[in-house]
């Protein structure tokens, strides 16, 4: 493998308002699908391996994407948020003051929401990168991931041999691309966090009333 292809999926209702959508299985929003088709030009070119999270919202991004033959890969779920699933930041701040998911986790939620920390996310990562590493394909190792924001900035920080807490220096909208790749045989990031289109007078993903540490998941 010589480069690996990330895409966040496009919006849906909750990554809108800002809530935590771990295991929450949502479609996108109209301005979801329109940024997910929005990342075609960027599938014109063959991979020799696309690996999709089970997720819908995943899924139907790569399709509109136009990356149809792809294996959906169950380690690419998002972090599991346990007991802060669906809240926002400022919602879980009014009962625990100055909560940070990098720092401080998350609590047990339900059987179907069991929570994770950063180094169970960080071993689902792994394993994907040891997956593209050794792809040997056709199409000069090129693999494509179509998944989650802080799945992604996880698996970014544990490419460059980080520790995965590490993820949280990686901002990462909805409905970007990101590329690892290789300098001098080092692993580098090529590209993060690059909208295809941009309305002139809104940041990528981010309503006018939204901070910039904003949406997640």
């Amino acid at each position: 493998m010589n480069e690996m292809l990330l895409l966040r999926h496009g919006e849906t209702e909750w990554s809108k308002a800002g809530k935590h959508t771990g295991r929450t299985d949502l479609p996108l929003t109209e301005h979801g699908e329109e940024q997910a088709r929005a990342l075609a030009p960027l599938t014109k070119e063959p991979f020799g391996l696309v690996l999709v999270s089970p997720a819908r919202r995943a899924r139907r991004t790569a399709e509109l994407a136009g990356l149809t033959g792809y294996e959906v890969d169950p380690d690419l779920w998002e972090w599991d948020y346990g007991g802060y699933e669906g809240l926002t930041t400022p919602e879980i701040r009014e009962t625990r003051p100055g909560w940070y998911l990098w720092r401080d986790g998350v609590p047990p939620g339900d059987a179907e929401h069991p929570g994770e920390g950063a180094s169970e996310v960080a071993v689902r990562a792994d394993r994907v990168i040891r997956r593209a590493l050794s792809f040997e394909g056709a199409v000069e190792g090129r693999v494509a991931v179509v998944a989650h924001g802080h799945f992604l900035r996880v698996l970014a920080a544990r490419w460059l041999r980080l520790a995965p807490e590490e993820g949280r220096l990686f901002r990462l909208d909805t409905g970007t691309y990101s590329r690892l790749g290789f300098e001098h045989a080092e692993p580098v990031l090529t590209t993060w966090n690059a909208p295809v289109n941009r309305p002139a007078n809104r940041p990528a993903n981010r309503p006018a009333n939204r901070p910039a540490n904003g949406p997640v998941n």
